[in-house]
């Protein structure tokens, strides 16, 4: 298992206020979708988790899985563009 390192940070609004995180990789990404998720189980929510999951244990490319969690993120009303 590794990170799965992103080629481009993703910032994402997390929490009431509105907190600001940069994340950097897919293990970071899993935490936020399994922790702090806005639409927990809508279906790109569960793509993401997916993907970032499938990244961590090397079986696609970390930015494959920063697409998908980009793709939630922007659904959820998180990304910061």
């Amino acid at each position: 298992m590794y990170d799965g390192w992103f080629s481009k940070p993703v910032a994402i609004a997390t929490g009431v206020s509105g907190d600001i995180r940069t994340l950097m990789s897919a293990q970071q990404a899993t935490q936020l979708l399994t922790a702090n998720w806005r639409d927990t189980g809508s279906e790109k929510h569960l793509a993401a988790l997916r993907a970032c999951r499938q990244a961590v244990q090397g079986g696609i490319p970390a930015d494959v899985a920063r697409t998908a969690f980009v793709e939630a993120a922007r659904a959820a009303h998180m990304l910061i563009e």
